[in-house]
Parts: structure tokens; sequence; C-alpha cells
């Protein structure tokens, strides 16, 4: 299958993330550019470039946009997803994430420890979402769509 080889935010004009976003943002881009599994399919019998792909991400008009050429710089895909089916998962990801953030400097280990567990399904959801809207236009595992649900979050952030 074929990956990413480098992965970027348009967030310009946004507001500077915390440090726990930015956080974030940092392990979601090491991870995704460590270990990913992403693949344009043939779509109309259009020539589809292979990659390792360059994809840039960003939201334009209430929308979020991924930007994908290959290594060499060759266009190979645009595609714009609704940004509402990412909406609710995005605010639960960002309030079970401050709860994480706060327990982790005052509550005991097993308090923590289920905040996290909340916290990881939340972000399953976030990236089983990530899937269904990518269908037909991306093909992605699991791990991928996590980092890249991760990245939007960090976009949606300032959004």
């Amino acid at each position: 299958m074929s990956h990413i080889v480098d992965i970027a935010l348009d967030d310009a004009g946004l507001p500077p993330p915390t440090p726990e976003i930015e956080q974030e943002r940092k392990v979601a881009v090491f991870d995704l550019l460590e270990q990913n599994s992403f693949t344009l399919p043939k779509r109309d019998d259009r020539v589809v470039p292979e990659g390792p792909y360059r994809v840039r991400l960003s939201i334009r008009d209430k929308r979020l946009v991924f930007d994908i050429e290959t290594e060499e710089g060759q266009k190979a895909a645009e595609f714009h997803l609704s940004l509402g089916p990412f909406r609710q998962v995005v605010k639960d990801y960002f309030q079970i994430c401050e709860s994480y953030y706060n327990a982790v400097k005052t509550m005991p280990p097993s308090q923590i420890e289920a905040i996290d567990m909340a916290r990881r399904g939340i972000h399953n959801e976030g990236s089983r979402v990530l899937r269904e809207r990518l269908e037909g236009k991306a093909d992605v595992d699991g791990d991928t769509a996590r980092r890249l649900f991760t990245l939007i979050c960090v976009l949606h952030f300032g959004g």
C-alpha cells in the first residue's frame, strides 16, 4: 500500500494552539509519518498517480480540504469533506481531553485511566467517521485514520 511522506496543516488565520494541542499535533504528525497507509483508489477510469504522497489539510469555506500531491509534486487529488459529521465528535474529544489534562494534575491513577479510556473511545469514533467520509476517495487503515483525526481536531480547534 502507498503512504504519506509529508503532512502539512494550513493553520493560517487560526488562533495559536494551547501547549497541549501543539503536543497532540506533534505526536500525531510524528506517528503518522513513522507508519501509515494511504492509497488513492482508481476513479472513473481516471489514472491516479501512485504515492507516496504529500498531504495538505486545511479548512476552507467550512469544509475540510485534502490537497494531495505525489512526492515529486504532481497533483494527485483534492477533495472536500463537510465538517458537519465531525462537529460533535470533535467537541466531545476536546471536552474529554480537557478533563484528561486536568485529571493528570490532581486525580489518582484509577480515575485518570477511566478518563483516558473514554478519550480513546471518542478518538476511535472520530477515526471511524473519517474513514466513512473518505470512502471512495482515499483508503486508510485505522491507525492512519486516528492520527488524521487528531490533526483534523487541531485544525477544528481554530475553525
